[in-house]
């Protein structure tokens, strides 16, 4: 082997520091068991509709290289979000599918992100940070929490872990300390550990840290994470292997439901969930000249066709009238002379402003994330010219801007009908993720869409 290249993926570490559980956690207005009761005493009709857990954020982690280099840390932005209901979860970089819930205890199809602490200068190349999947059994109960999972990276190697954490809440501040043994199999090891070369067999490593979350204002939060992992024995004798103990925090600040101002008021039937189906045409601009309206056209013309869907989340915003919903989309990229058809999928947190000129009008931005099923060319073609090597995960910003069928028309069927505009857009935020290949740039679509709200 040689130099990094070789070294596709020599750390495994998942990051629990990025994980703030759902019910039973204090990234909810109802995070303690007193506070829940309390919430369960006060339900009112506008609970049917306004989830308590959700939230959008974004921050700097920084994690220590364990193995003999000269360089000795890494850092990474993740954007992360999240969102519970009776079907599934999305909980910073952890997400599952209820297979089975029944009163504490549930059963998960379940996605954990790993992260693969090399040096920054070698992470688009290997592209080793990835979402591995698996089962999940958890267990709540007021505060306390407890998880053991059974996960596979692409290539079936196997790993397991088991974690217990507890959700704490006192002021203004969110506490969740937690503990985790990880055991990993023996082609796991050899891989990550032995670059295939040595087979240091199964072991056990041990993660504890604190996440920590404070509400500033409003719905404002800052976030401070903090742990450290201890390599088994065998690991530390390896001879790429410098350091036996890494430590990793997390800072950041992000957007959650006001734990003083819960929601009161029903929503509109208006605002909703909604529909919105979308065509869209290819543009190798970017974002500013899009805005600017200096967009150039897709000289191939390659098009595509997306289906999302909205669960409304609140109806303010720092007590402005901004919905905010979570939306989840498929995306159809059609073929043309240069590419196959191909799929995407998209997971996010949009708000909308709505004002009223006569005829109401609404802005709206989104961010979330995105994964392909193979690079489209208008991407492709943009990071071979820079020298990237592509990543199929990527940031996900959507930008619209409608009008509201109804009043156009004024047609009453018609007032939960939206007409517009949008910009889908797929970038690497500027090489500072490893979650995204370490890459700048992306892809930007011109749509139109209709959307309703039901």
């Amino acid at each position: 082997m040689s130099n990094f290249s070789r070294l596709c993926a020599i750390l495994l570490c998942t990051s629990p520091l990025m994980s703030y559980a759902s019910d039973n956690s204090p990234s909810t207005a109802t995070s303690t068991s007193n506070t829940t009761q309390t919430s369960k005493a006060q339900e009112s009709e506008s609970e049917k509709y306004f989830p308590s857990t959700w939230g959008v954020g974004i921050g700097m982690r920084r994690a220590d290289i364990p193995y003999a280099t000269e360089s000795d840390v890494v850092t990474d932005v993740m954007p992360l979000i999240e969102f519970e209901n009776d079907y599934f979860f999305i909980d910073g970089l952890e997400a599952g599918v209820h297979l089975w819930s029944h009163q504490e205890h549930q059963v998960n199809l379940y996605t954990r992100f790993r992260f693969v602490d090399i040096p920054q200068e070698y992470q688009n190349q290997t592209q080793s940070d990835a979402f591995d999947f698996g089962v999940q059994y958890r267990f709540q109960k007021d505060g306390l929490e407890a998880d053991v999972a059974f996960l596979s990276d692409g290539d079936k190697r196997y790993y397991a872990y088991t974690r217990t954490q507890y959700h704490w809440t006192a002021g203004d501040w969110q506490l969740n300390p937690y503990a985790e043994f990880e055991w990993k199999g023996d082609s796991f090891n050899e891989h990550y550990y032995g670059l295939d070369q040595i087979d240091p067999g199964a072991g056990l490593a041990f993660s504890a840290g604190l996440n920590t979350r404070y509400h500033l204002a409003s719905n404002l939060y800052l976030l401070a994470n903090f742990g450290v992992t201890r390599l088994e024995d065998d690991i530390y004798d390896l001879p790429t292997i410098e350091n036996q103990y890494q430590l990793e925090s997390f800072f950041g600040f992000g957007f959650y439901p006001d734990a003083k101002r819960p929601n009161t008021n029903p929503i509109p039937k208006e605002s909703g969930e909604f529909l919105r189906v979308a065509h869209g045409w290819a543009t190798p601009s970017n974002l500013n000249d899009i805005l600017t309206g200096n967009a150039k056209g897709d000289r191939y013309n390659n098009q595509m066709t997306s289906l999302f869907y909205g669960i409304p989340l609140t109806d303010n915003l720092f007590t402005l009238p901004i919905d905010l919903y979570f939306t989840a989309g498929g995306v159809w990229h059609h073929d043309s002379e240069v590419q196959d058809n191909l799929a995407e999928g998209v997971i996010g947190v949009k708000a909308f402003y709505t004002f009223d000129l006569g005829w109401r009008f609404r802005l709206g931005v989104a961010e979330g994330l995105s994964y392909v099923s193979d690079v489209t060319y208008i991407e492709g073609s943009e990071l071979d010219e820079k020298d990237y090597r592509p990543s199929k995960l990527l940031n996900y910003l959507d930008f619209s801007f409608d009008v509201n069928l109804g009043d156009v028309f004024n047609h009453a069927p018609l007032k939960n009908a939206w007409l517009g505009y949008s910009i889908h857009h797929r970038s690497g935020i500027f090489e500072t993720s490893s979650a995204f290949g370490r890459i700048k740039g992306g892809s930007n679509y011109n749509t139109i869409y209709v959307q309703w709200h039901f």
